[in-house]
């Protein structure tokens, strides 16, 4: 079976940046499951995995257009340290999750650290670069209707929502 919209895939990645730098990986213990098609993935990565089946192996770099975007100057704000978890251990430079008022989160990076409030940089922090990914897909399947109603895939043995 091939991978495309709609279809659960279950895949191991390393993910280098520019350089060569391993940024994050899972590559190890259980593949990560995703239902293509739903957002889920950056779009280069999607259209990437779309046609290959379970044992493929893919190297794939994909441009900042096609990953999480160009860096846009003026996007640091200053934020209220209640949006933060672990405020107090912010450091110039780190990446963190900022809370947002409407919901969900968001990465940011910092950029300075006050005594009420953190100034940090709304891009992405991997926003303006290169993604190199090293991807072995484990398992293709179709999609169960209560994982296209949900919008996400259901890994085995996973607990009902």
């Amino acid at each position: 079976m091939k991978a495309g919209k709609d279809k659960v895939v279950a895949l191991h990645y390393t993910l280098g940046v520019d350089g060569g730098k391993v940024e994050s990986s899972h590559d190890r213990g259980e593949p990560l499951w995703i239902l293509l098609g739903h957002g889920q993935l950056i779009p280069g990565l999607e259209k990437a995995l779309e046609d290959h089946a379970a044992g493929d192996e893919l190297q794939v770099s994909i441009a900042p257009a096609d990953g999480y975007g160009e860096r846009q100057a003026g996007q640091v704000q200053r934020v209220p340290k209640k949006y933060f978890r672990d405020a107090k251990y912010l450091k110039p430079g780190m990446t963190t999750v900022l809370a947002l008022k409407e919901g969900g989160q968001r990465a940011v990076t910092v950029h300075k650290v006050g005594m009420s409030a953190i100034d940090v940089d709304l891009n992405h922090p991997m926003a303006g670069k290169t993604l190199h990914f090293d991807v072995s897909i484990q398992e293709v399947r179709d999609a169960t209707e209560e994982e296209l109603k949900h919008g996400h895939a259901h890994p085995p043995g996973s607990a009902e929502h």
